[in-house]
């Protein structure tokens, strides 16, 4: 039936008679688009372990690849996937590079007390599967915000993301100059050591320069931490290029305090999100007078059970067999959230909360400790 006021409108019979003559879509919009959105932002993907690589005596390489050799979903350098195994999940950054979306590689480093990462460099072998997420995470290159001139400091593994940068330079030939300042403990904790040297040596826009804390006879490079001076000598006057920052989680406060000291603005400086805070006591607003190690009762459900004050609520349901969707682990992704009922968390510096959280009751389970009993709705 045609509209009342179509009849108003110059040609409106031959586009109304054009309209009646098509052939009715019958095409499944909502399966294709969920199709789509499965190929690039999958919530699993489940993937074979292809080859294993020792980078250092702590350090190993794990390449992944999906069923048949399909590629695989595309990323940004310097995103991670989250690896779910043990009942829990961890991330790691994928340091291969984007252009090559036949496999992701996970630099994996032994961490004392790491229970995935020891794990996975203990028990892992080839023809193994990994289940993970998709890829994911904002720390990223973005050279509408970024520059073309950056500078990355790095701490042990937290020279994954930088390698993936790098190889993306190298593999998409980009016009962007990079400089990575890389601390280990010793030159034999380099990770990617002859590979970083080959690939400086043949890209001039491209400078690597390690830092050893504990050197060895044979060492003539910089040694010592990353300090204000080291970093200043190595990379020249900052002169607000963006500077990426990744490693242990001491290195986070360490970097931002000697970056201050050369005048860097905070708003240049990229943290990779790393995990839930080694003592969550030691923030200021940590209650006074609460003893962390004292146990308190969490309710979900029917489910009741005690864990101590200091140990991140996520990883207390974990322990419980209680499966919360997870990623970072660090309070950035919410994708942890959940709702207190009852009761009072701690809400670690590090939960990127919404404004309107606090007032609802929602928090970020990985970054969120139980002070008093609490009642959770997942």
């Amino acid at each position: 039936m045609n509209h009342p006021l179509a009849d108003r409108f110059d040609g409106a019979a031959e586009i109304l008679a054009d309209i009646a003559a098509r052939v009715p879509d019958t095409r499944d919009h909502l399966k294709q688009t969920r199709r789509t959105i499965d190929t690039y932002h999958p919530k699993r993907l489940d993937l074979t372990v292809a080859a294993i690589v020792e980078e250092t005596t702590t350090s190993k390489t794990f390449r992944l690849v999906g069923p048949d050799d399909t590629p695989l979903p595309p990323f940004l350098a310097g995103q991670y996937v989250n690896v779910f195994t043990d009942g829990t999940s961890r991330p790691f950054a994928i340091s291969s590079s984007p252009a090559r979306l036949d496999h992701y590689d996970l630099t994996v480093r032994r961490v004392p007390g790491g229970r995935v990462s020891n794990l996975l460099i203990d028990t892992l072998a080839v023809g193994n599967g990994l289940r993970t997420t998709g890829p994911m995470g904002t720390f990223h290159h973005n050279p509408l915000f970024h520059g073309e001139d950056v500078v990355f400091l790095a701490g042990g593994s937290g020279v994954a993301p930088a390698m993936s940068m790098i190889r993306d330079i190298v593999d998409n030939d980009l016009d962007r100059t990079f400089q990575l300042v890389y601390g280990s403990r010793s030159a034999h904790d380099i990770i990617f050591r002859d590979e970083l040297d080959a690939i400086a040596a043949a890209h001039p826009g491209i400078r690597v320069d390690c830092v050893v804390a504990d050197p060895d006879p044979e060492w003539d490079g910089p040694i010592g931490f990353l300090t204000a001076d080291t970093i200043a000598g190595l990379t020249g006057a900052l002169n607000d290029r963006m500077v990426y920052v990744c490693g242990p989680q001491a290195l986070y406060p360490y970097a931002l305090e000697q970056l201050a000291m050369l005048g860097q603005r905070r708003r240049r400086i990229r943290f990779e999100a790393n995990g839930a805070p080694a003592d969550p006591t030691a923030q200021p607003h940590w209650p006074a007078d609460v003893d962390a190690s004292e146990e308190v009762t969490v309710t979900v459900g029917a489910t009741s059970f005690r864990t101590p004050r200091n140990r991140p609520l996520l990883d207390a349901l974990e322990d419980r067999g209680i499966q919360v969707e997870a990623a970072c682990r660090s309070g950035e992704c919410s994708l942890c959230r959940v709702r207190i009922c009852k009761g009072a968390v701690h809400n670690a510096d590090e939960a990127r909360l919404r404004l309107s959280d606090k007032q609802f009751g929602y928090t970020h389970s990985c970054v969120a400790y139980p002070i008093t009993d609490v009642e959770v709705d997942i």
